[in-house]
C-alpha cells in the first residue's frame, strides 16, 4: 500500500524568446528536482513552453520520475507537464471555457489555450489517483479591478469541478500549479468548498497571510510587513520575493551581472510576496494527511546566480493514515459546509453581470465599427470618381482598405469571439445562480429544523 506521496509544483518561466538564461534554468531545474529529498513521486510544471525544455528536464530526472506527459494546447501550447513516479494510464488536456480575449495579443493567455492537464496515474497498490496541473489566467490588475476575475473565476469552477468527480468515484485527487489567486479569494473558496479540497498549506499554516503584505485586508488587520524568512516559512509565498532576483531592482542586478555577491539578508522587509502557487488535495482524502508543505526552490543557478524562476515551487507530502483529530475536524466541516454563505455567491454573481454588460458593450461597439468601416469604404471610393489627381485617389484608395480590414476583424471579433463568449458567461452565471438558489434552499431547511 502507497504509504506516503511527495508532490512539487512550479513555474518554471519558460517563455521561448522572453524569459532570460531559460535553457540553463530550466536544464538545471531538472537537475534540482532530482536531487530533492525526499524524491518526489509527482511533479507539475508550468510556463514549459518548449518540448526542448521538457525534455532536458525529463533527461535528469526519468530515473526518479519515469513517465510523464507534456501537454498541447493552443496556438503556442498551454506550457503544462505533469512527471510520475506511478505510470499513467488516462491523459487528456480540457481547455477552459472562459481563457481571455484574442485582441489581448500582446498578453497572450488567449493564444496558449490555458486548461487543466489532467493525468490518471496507478500508483504501487493499484489504486488509482487523478492529477490535475493547471495555469489560470493572469491578474494584471489587482482585484476588484481586475479584467480578468471573471474568467479566472470561472476557472476555478472548472477546476472544483474534476475535484467533484473525482471525489465521486472514490479517487484521491490532487490539484496543482500557478492559480494566479491569493488565499480566500473568490477562486479559492470555489476550490475549497466546492472541491471539496484541502489547500494543503493551511491545513498546516491556517494563520498565514491572505495574500501580499500590502493588501488592504492585511493592513486592516494590523499585521505587521513581514520579512523574507515569514513569507517563506509561514506565508508560503512563491512570487514577488525580494529574495528571487528576477523581482530585484535594477542595481542589483547590475552587480549581479558584474559577478559581485548579492546576498539578501532573511530579515529583509518583503511586502510584496504572493502565494500564488498551490497545492491542493481532493476527491478520497479521508485515508490521507497533510505532514508537510514547504516552499522550494528558493537557491540559485550555480553558474550564473540567478534564480532558476521568477516563482519558487511548492514540495507538500500527504501521508495515508486514519484521520487524526484535526483531520476529523476538517472533514466534518466540509461536510457541514457544502456551499458557501449566500453573500459570496452574490459577490460572484456581481462581477459577472459587470463582466456581461461590459461585454455586451463591447460587441455593440465592435460590431458598429465594422459598419462605420463599410460606410468609409464606400465614401472613399465614390470620391475616388472627383479625384483630381492620382496621388489622391491612392490615398482614398489605401485609407478605404485599412478601414475595411480593421472593420471586418474588429466585426469578426465582435460577431463570433464575443457571442461565443458572452454565451459561456450565462452558462457560469446559470450554474452559480442554481448553487444560490441550492444554498438558500439549506438555509431554509436548516433553519426549519
Amino acid at each position: 500500500m502507497t504509504s506516503h506521496i511527495h508532490i512539487l509544483t512550479l513555474n518554471c518561466w519558460g517563455l521561448k524568446f522572453i524569459s532570460d538564461h531559460r535553457n540553463a534554468r530550466l536544464a538545471h531545474i531538472g537537475t534540482a528536482i532530482a536531487n530533492l529529498s525526499p524524491t518526489p513521486d509527482i511533479v507539475g510544471l508550468q510556463e514549459c513552453w518548449t518540448q526542448e525544455d521538457y525534455e532536458a528536464i525529463r533527461t535528469r530526472t526519468s530515473h526518479i520520475l519515469p513517465h510523464g506527459k507534456f501537454y498541447f494546447s493552443g496556438a503556442f501550447g498551454g506550457g503544462l507537464a505533469i512527471l510520475s513516479r506511478w505510470p499513467i494510464v488516462e491523459s487528456t488536456m480540457q481547455r477552459y471555457t472562459l481563457n481571455g480575449r484574442p485582441t489581448a495579443f500582446f498578453r497572450g493567455d488567449w493564444y496558449v489555450g490555458k486548461g487543466i492537464a489532467c493525468a490518471v496515474v496507478k500508483m504501487d497498490d493499484g489504486e488509482l489517483a487523478e492529477v490535475f496541473c493547471t495555469h489560470l489566467h493572469a491578474p494584471y490588475e489587482r482585484e476588484p479591478n481586475d479584467s480578468y476575475l471573471c474568467h479566472r473565476t470561472s476557472q476555478a469552477w472548472e477546476v472544483s469541478k474534476l475535484l467533484s468527480s473525482a471525489r465521486a468515484k472514490g479517487r484521491l485527487a490532487v490539484a496543482l500549479g500557478d492559480f494566479n489567486m491569493i488565499p480566500l479569494s473568490l477562486a479559492h473558496q470555489l476550490i475549497t468548498t466546492h472541491g471539496p479540497a484541502i489547500d494543503t498549506w493551511r491545513a498546516l499554516h491556517p494563520f498565514s497571510s491572505i495574500g501580499s503584505a500590502i493588501d488592504e485586508p492585511e493592513m486592516a488587520r494590523g499585521l505587521e510587513i513581514p520579512d523574507a524568512k515569514f513569507n517563506l516559512t509561514e506565508n508560503g509565498a512563491t512570487c514577488d520575493s525580494v529574495l528571487n532576483t528576477w523581482r530585484w531592482t535594477d542595481e542589483q542586478r547590475k552587480r549581479l551581472k558584474k559577478g559581485e555577491t548579492v546576498d539578501i539578508p532573511l530579515n529583509t522587509e518583503d511586502s510584496r510576496a504572493k502565494r500564488l502557487d498551490y497545492v491542493f488535495i481532493g476527491g478520497k482524502t479521508s485515508d490521507w494527511k497533510v505532514t508537510a508543505a514547504t516552499v522550494g526552490m528558493v537557491e540559485r543557478h550555480p553558474d550564473i546566480q540567478v534564480s532558476l524562476s521568477d516563482h519558487f515551487s511548492v514540495e507538500v507530502t500527504i501521508e495515508r493514515t486514519k484521520p487524526p483529530a484535526e483531520a476529523q475536524v476538517i472533514a466534518q466541516s466540509q461536510k457541514a459546509d457544502e456551499f458557501l454563505p449566500l453573500e459570496t455567491y452574490d459577490a460572484i454573481l456581481d462581477v459577472t453581470e459587470a463582466y456581461i454588460l461590459r461585454e455586451r458593450g463591447q460587441r455593440r461597439s465592435r460590431i458598429a465599427h465594422f459598419f462605420f468601416s463599410v460606410g468609409i469604404t464606400i465614401a472613399c471610393l465614390v470620391a475616388v470618381w472627383w479625384s483630381p489627381r492620382n496621388f489622391v485617389s491612392f490615398i482614398l484608395i489605401l485609407l478605404s482598405s485599412l478601414s475595411l480590414t480593421a472593420g471586418t476583424v474588429d466585426g469578426l471579433i465582435g460577431l463570433l469571439f464575443m457571442s461565443w463568449e458572452l454565451r459561456c458567461l450565462k452558462e457560469f452565471r446559470w450554474e452559480m445562480e442554481n448553487l444560490r438558489q441550492h444554498a438558500r434552499t439549506e438555509i431554509e431547511l436548516k433553519s426549519a429544523r
